[in-house]
């Protein structure tokens, strides 16, 4: 495999970082957009009985419904917080020079801008993936949710392959 230097590495890093970041927040906005025309607010639709319902919830707070309370200050907060992280994301991104870290970051940001929008839009992230088995529910998650959650595993990956190269 060649390396790449100066501006081809660049290059090809910052289409990796936006084409990925792209793709997650259209899906992301486009998945939410179908269940909002689709679903009324807190509808719930069984759809692998026992294991699985679509829904249509929106989460004014974090993770796990933590920050449920709080108002507008709650909303700046969290939009805040999404701004900050993203300008840290951007950073790390152009620090990376390992690919797999590179593709993890760019899935958090997709991720992170998708739900930057729901905020921005309507004070609160839609969900509506909604696992659990029998009567034990995994809080209702989204696209965003879900590419989040691959590039921090990603990420981490990269970081703990990295170390052991060393």
């Amino acid at each position: 495999m060649r390396q790449m230097h100066g501006g081809a590495e660049i290059k090809k890093n910052l289409k990796t970082i936006f084409s990925t970041a792209l793709a997650v927040t259209v899906l992301d906005q486009l998945t939410k957009y179908l269940v909002m025309r689709s679903l009324d607010l807190n509808q719930v639709v069984e759809a692998v009985p026992g294991l699985f319902d679509l829904v249509y919830f929106k989460n004014p707070g974090a993770a796990f419904g933590i920050f449920n309370d709080g108002g507008v200050w709650r909303t700046v907060f969290l939009i805040a917080t999404s701004l900050v992280s993203l300008v840290v994301i951007g950073v790390l991104l152009k620090q990376s020079k390992d690919a797999l870290m590179t593709f993890g970051l760019s899935l958090i940001a997709g991720g992170a801008v998708g739900n930057l929008i729901d905020r921005a839009r309507f004070g609160a992230v839609v969900d509506f993936l909604y696992f659990h088995i029998g009567e034990y529910y995994w809080p209702a998650f989204n696209v965003a949710d879900s590419a989040i959650t691959v590039g921090v595993a990603l990420a981490i990956a990269s970081y703990y392959f990295a170390g052991r190269k060393a």
